[in-house]
């Protein structure tokens, strides 16, 4: 559960509108586009300094045979290095006439590049005074973005930019790692007109399948939009009682052909789905065994291939799994998964379905029937039961079964700051215990942060538990049974912290995920990839330039049939192993693996980093914990684990 401004700052490449060149500002409303440097003066180059404690890193110097600046970044530590553009009187810019404004920007270098364009306020970085677009480019192209004030990351409402009081302008990438980058930056405009709405970016639209199909029932096929043969196989819809199916015409003495088809706009919104089910006809004259590929924005699935040839005449279906069986897993000492394992596909963005076929001397004929975006039946895990899934002489350590009418205090912290948005206050209020269940209600209600009548008051009210100076544990196995909200924009976790306890000091240094620390995020969940997909995570050494992490977005598992999922953590010496209903998902092992004793947390607030709006009209919601519990391998239990007795410092 990152700090937000770092996953805010950090190079989330949602695609921006990026425009050429030619199609620069104009005058809109009869108001010339303000320039924040001249690009003619040599001089200008002094406006810009290194950005994020990149000093060591970054220069800018005059173009030479053109006219902006061009930048160099070298590799470094810096989490985030770039450049910083102020205005030259020291004051804030006013923009207030303006609605945007636009950098362009040519890569210099000889890699593909990833560059951020971010717009500042003057503010606390926990409301994230900004707005901010990203867009990747290759080596020579030249490439216009466009920061639209109060809209970030693919054009999605965000702060409130105020346009009068502007103080910077960066212009960041990633971490350099080995290759300079270079970038050559000719132009950072203020532009468009106040109160600027961004036009739709087609990236953005996302298409439910009617009922799942995307070819089948209630389904239209331009097949000049969204279909794409490979080495000479051609295409044509047909229409049949069950709605359009698509005649593919496999051409003879070819390599394998293959056909594509995309969505009529955007992409399709497969949240509600595990797998895709390609139903399929032989209407040629020999067997055929056609596999098939699922895409999305993230990357693609495994190829799938018919478990048999299909002969002439027959049906077959082809079921392409969102779940990868090649679970994600390292090679110590990297910290990236070794290739070939985890899951690249995002169900919230899927782009095309391929049908391929073998090549053949002969013509071959294959009829695609249906195409549907599907769930799987349930079926219970086997061996799933109140215990670890590994070997081990264990021993349960922690277990709230919530089997009474209140939460017990001396195992749980009700409230907290909230560190991740700004609009949340957490409240005892809204944490319920009745049916063996605790429920962490989220719901447009204005009041205090932590019931505190001090603090400034927020619009939105939620529950929160966390164990923090009550009860800690180094090592062991740490599981949830929880159920997961639906209502778009929320952002709710079941993670991990350090607790050194009080006699570390302050807060900062008691839970600091340096000097041995880690935070693990065992499932931490965007609701708007829908109840079917989470994200795993670690993160160590602080949340500054020396800031790591690893893991993996794309979790996907199934509820059972009362909706509920129990994601779990195998926490060992130098591993940590990820589970979820009994089942391995998730495999890192690396020296570095938290040493540190750590408490529980259950959060719920909203926004993240690839979520949908908040809507109002689809709260209150809930996290419902069905149960919590935690054993210790008895040849890794030491004194730091259990109950504490001293007061727990301010946290």
């Amino acid at each position: 559960m990152l700090k937000p401004h770092l996953f805010l700052t950090a190079l989330v490449l949602i695609p921006a509108l990026c425009l050429t060149p030619a199609l620069r500002a104009q005058t809109v409303g009869g108001i010339a586009p303000k320039a924040l440097f001249d690009p003619t003066d040599k001089g200008a180059a002094s406006q810009f300094t290194a950005a994020n404690q990149s000093e060591s890193q970054v220069s800018v110097v005059p173009s030479n045979n053109t006219t902006g600046v061009d930048v160099t970044i070298q590799p470094g530590a810096a989490g985030y290095p770039g450049v910083v553009l102020k205005p030259s009187g020291g004051s804030p810019w006013d923009l207030s006439p303006y609605g945007d404004i636009t950098a362009t920007i040519t890569n210099t270098g000889t890699k593909k590049a990833a560059i951020s364009l971010r717009v500042d306020n003057n503010g606390d970085w926990q409301t994230s005074p900004w707005s901010t677009e990203s867009f990747s480019f290759n080596p020579g192209e030249t490439k216009t973005v466009k920061v639209v004030f109060g809209y970030s990351f693919g054009y999605k409402p965000s702060f409130p930019l105020k346009s009068n009081d502007i103080i910077q302008v960066l212009v960041f990438t990633g971490k350099v790692a080995t290759d300079p980058l270079t970038f050559h930056i000719d132009s950072i405009e203020a532009s468009g007109s106040a109160g600027e709405k961004p036009a739709v970016d087609p990236s953005s639209i996302r298409v439910v399948p009617p009922n799942g199909f995307i070819v089948g029932p209630g389904v239209t096929i331009d097949a000049a939009k969204q279909l794409s043969g490979k080495n000479g196989a051609t295409t044509s819809v047909v229409d049949s009682p069950n709605g359009p199916s698509i005649k593919i015409d496999f051409a003879p003495g070819k390599s394998e052909g293959a056909v594509t088809l995309k969505p009529a706009a955007g992409k399709w919104d497969l949240r509600e789905a595990l797998e895709i089910r390609v139903k399929v006809r032989n209407d040629g004259t020999a067997p055929i065994t056609p596999s098939a590929v699922a895409g999305s924005g993230g990357g693609l699935t495994d190829i799938i291939a018919a478990s048999a040839p299909i002969a002439p005449g027959a049906e077959g279906e082809i079921v392409i799994p969102f779940i990868n069986p090649k679970i994600w897993t390292n090679t110590p000492p990297a910290i990236t998964a070794d290739p070939g394992t985890g899951n690249k596909f995002t169900n919230n963005s899927g782009t095309t379905v391929t049908v391929s076929v073998p090549g053949s001397d002969s013509a071959q004929t294959l009829t695609i029937e249906s195409i549907k975006a599907d769930v799987p039946a349930y079926s219970a895990p086997e061996g799933f039961a109140d215990k670890p899934p590994v070997d081990g002489d264990w021993t349960k350590t922690f277990d709230d079964e919530f089997d009474g009418t209140a939460i017990d205090e001396t195992k749980w912290n009700l409230v907290s700051d909230n560190f991740w948005d700004k609009r949340t206050h957490f409240t005892k209020d809204e944490t319920t215990v009745s049916g063996g269940m605790a429920t962490l209600v989220y719901e447009k209600k204005t009041g205090y942060p932590g019931d505190d009548t001090t603090k400034k008051p927020t619009d939105y009210a939620a529950g929160y538990l966390d164990t923090y100076g009550k009860w800690t544990q180094r090592y062991g196995y740490w599981e949830a049974r929880i159920k997961l909200p639906t209502a778009p924009g929320l952002w709710p976790a079941f993670w991990l912290m350090p607790d050194r306890g009080v006699a570390a000091g302050p807060q900062w240094k008691r839970g600091d995920t340096a000097n041995g620390g880690m935070e693990f995020d065992i499932a931490e969940y965007l609701s708007g990839w829908g109840p079917l997909r989470y994200n795993i995570a670690m993160h160590w050494d602080g949340y500054g330039k020396s800031h790591k992490a690893t893991g993996q977005v794309t979790n996907y598992v199934q509820p059972d049939k009362d909706g509920f999922i129990t994601p779990a953590l195998l926490w060992l010496p130098g591993k940590a192993i990820y589970y979820c209903n009994g089942k391995e998902i998730l495999h890192y092992e690396n020296d570095r693996v938290s040493n540190v004793p750590s408490n529980i947390i259950f959060n719920f607030v909203s926004g993240g980093w690839d979520n949908l709006p908040l809507e109002d009209a689809k709260l209150p919601t809930s996290l419902v914990i069905d149960f919590v519990r935690v054993w210790q391998r008895k040849d890794l239990a030491s004194d730091v684990d259990g109950p504490k007795t001293a007061t727990p410092t301010a946290k």
